[in-house]
Parts: C-alpha cells; sequence; structure tokens
C-alpha cells in the first residue's frame, strides 16, 4: 500500500485502503448465512483483507497531513488524526456490548467506513507529490530503496524500534491479560477490556502528544518522556502489587497513555524520508511494528515456562523499551524540518 501511495498518490491509497476493509468487514456480517463447514476459512481470508485495507490507511493518511499542513502544525495535526482513529477499538468494544453480538458491529464498522469513505471526498491530493510525480528521472515506491543506503537503512530501523514498547503493551500485557490473572491473585481479567481501557489511554495519548510536541518543541522528547512515564506503569503493574481486575484496567489505561505517542512515532517515520519515498516508509514502519509481535509473543511463551509471566513479561519488556529509548534519542530530530525533498 504505501509503495502505491509513492506512485499513484496518497489519495489513492487512503481511499482504497477504507474501501477494501469496509467491504470486507460488511462481508463479515453476512458469515452466519455462509456454509458451516468453510467459515473458520472465509473468516481468516476476509479478516487478512481487511487487515491489508486497514495496513495503507495510517501511513496515507499520516504522510498526506504531514504533507499538508505547515511545518509549524504538523504535530498537532497527525496527534489529531491518529487519536481519533484508535478511538475505534474502544468503540468496537462498546458496539459489540451494546448491539449484542458481532454481526451487527461488522455492519455497523463496514458503515461508517463507508461513510468515512465518502466525508473524505472532498480531501485534496498532497501538493507535494503532485511536483515529483511526473518527474520522470526520480524513483517512486521502491521499498528496497530503503535498504539501498546504509544510513537511510539505519534511520528506517530506529522509526521501527521505537514503535516497539506501544505493541509490547498492548499485545502482551492487555491481549494476554487473562494469563497475569493468577499469578497477581486475580479472579479473572476480561482481555477484551483491557484492550479497551488500553485503547482510551491510547487515544487521549496521542492527541496530547501532539500538542506535547509543538510544546517541547522536538518530537524526540515527546517520545522519550512518554517512553518513561509508560516504564513506569509497566513496572507497578507487574512488581507493584496489582490486587484487583480494576486495577489492572487502570494500569492499562496508564500504559495507552504513555504509549499513545504512537501519532508521533508514525509522524517521524514520514518525516525522516523524501517524499519519493515518505508513503512507503510511513506505512511499512508500523507494520513492521506489528509483524514483530509474534516475536515478542514466541519470546513471552517461551521465558514464561520457567520464570513465569511476570518475570517473561519484564524480560520482553526491557528489550522492546531499550531498544526504543535508544532509537529515540539517536535518531535524527525532525521537528519543523522542511518535508520538500526527495531521497
Amino acid at each position: 500500500m504505501g509503495c502505491f501511495g509513492d506512485k499513484k498518490g496518497r489519495l489513492s491509497v487512503l481511499f482504497g485502503s477504507i474501501l477494501v476493509y469496509s467491504l470486507a468487514n460488511i462481508i463479515c456480517g453476512f458469515l452466519p448465512y455462509f456454509p458451516k463447514e468453510n467459515i473458520a476459512t472465509t473468516y481468516a481470508i476476509l479478516r487478512f483483507i481487511a487487515g491489508i485495507g486497514l495496513a495503507g490507511e495510517l501511513g496515507a493518511g499520516i504522510t498526506l497531513v504531514s504533507e499538508s499542513l505547515p511545518k509549524e502544525l504538523r504535530a498537532i495535526g497527525t496527534s489529531i488524526v491518529a487519536g481519533f482513529g484508535l478511538l475505534g477499538a474502544v468503540v468496537a468494544q462498546l458496539t459489540v456490548e451494546l448491539a449484542g453480538n458481532w454481526t451487527i458491529a461488522y455492519f455497523v464498522g463496514g458503515g461508517l467506513g463507508l461513510l468515512l469513505l465518502f466525508l473524505r471526498v472532498g480531501v485534496v491530493e498532497s501538493g507535494m507529490f503532485k511536483e515529483i510525480k511526473k518527474v520522470e528521472n526520480i524513483q517512486k515506491g521502491n521499498f528496497f530503496y530503503l535498504f539501498t543506503s546504509f544510513n537511510r537503512l539505519v534511520k528506517y530501523l530506529k522509526c521501527i524500534a521505537i514503535g516497539l514498547p506501544t505493541w509490547f503493551c498492548i499485545g502482551i500485557l492487555a491481549v494476554m491479560g487473562n494469563q497475569f490473572a493468577p499469578a497477581f491473585g486475580i479472579e479473572n481479567i476480561n482481555p477484551g477490556k483491557a484492550i479497551m481501557w488500553a485503547y482510551i489511554g491510547i487515544s487521549v495519548g496521542d492527541f496530547a502528544s501532539g500538542f506535547i510536541s509543538h510544546w517541547l518543541q522536538s518530537r524526540k522528547k515527546a517520545i522519550f518522556y512518554m517512553m518513561l512515564f509508560t516504564i513506569v506503569g509497566v513496572a507497578l503493574m507487574l512488581f507493584g502489587g496489582t490486587k484487583t481486575e480494576n486495577m489492572y484496567y487502570f494500569y492499562c489505561t496508564w500504559l495507552g497513555l504513555g504509549t499513545g505517542y504512537w501519532a508521533m512515532f508514525v509522524t517521524v517515520g514520514a518525516e525522516q524520508f523524501g517524499t519519493n519515498i515518505r508513503s512507503t516508509a510511513a506505512t511499512t514502519i508500523p507494520n513492521m511494528v506489528r509483524g514483530l509481535l509474534p516475536v515478542m509473543l514466541i519470546s513471552f511463551d517461551t521465558l514464561k515456562v520457567n520464570n513465569g509471566v511476570v518475570i517473561a513479561a519484564a524480560i520482553v519488556g526491557f528489550v522492546a523499551f531499550a531498544l526504543g529509548i535508544y532509537a529515540t534519542l539517536t535518531i535524527p530530530e525532525t521537528h519543523n524540518t522542511d518535508l520538500d525533498f526527495v531521497e
């Protein structure tokens, strides 16, 4: 999706992504009427298609906003876009609870996606992209171009590393919440609620991260301070005596608030690279982070056999945050930088 964004335009990917995941969600709502013997396979295929669509929207949206707004307002603009986007996870949980089943929730989600597509019809293409679109000697949307320069590759890897703590907190501490219940002496922890409270925190953190970055005049400082805030929350959750289900949800909200630098993380990824591969970078970086979640989960599952879930999570978290902090402190600062350049 990111490559198409650099070849064909940010808007084409944005609209295509929304259409793909919206239609896939609506079809999921009709699954009860599909043949029962193939329903699991059909569902997996539809979720895969929806994932492809969803994977392209954030990167294309952040790229478009970054290139369209004045550099002084980029941080605030991208944080608002990401903040509203991540509220979708909260709305999804509430929709299921109000509707009573997932079928209606899929119809609601798909319908809202089509409504979003209609609302975005008036959005205009990035002026920076228009300027290079017809220049034939500029290579556009080549993913492997990110690996042809050592400095470019290092920046790309550092951008990925910055996002690792976010998916550690979501993918292990929230999603695997029911595994931590016995270790904390809690009767039950609902992973769905843990995820919902985490995303409430992330949404608020995303809104705040842009204003923090604007106030500090630095992307790096905003992300670094939010990481430190998150580390305190992780330490208290794992070793501070979490004794009740509600306390666990409270810490999930804390971790979400801290890892709400997700908007800044994607913005930094977009700002590091030239217009000809900016969409490619901004789209693939967050998806690379998501793709590394299975690695963290495998590490967590392996370590918990001999160490228990708390120590296993602490070890995986230490590695994720160490890499994230190192990358944050050493990556070039991009606050107020001009994005009108090519690689």
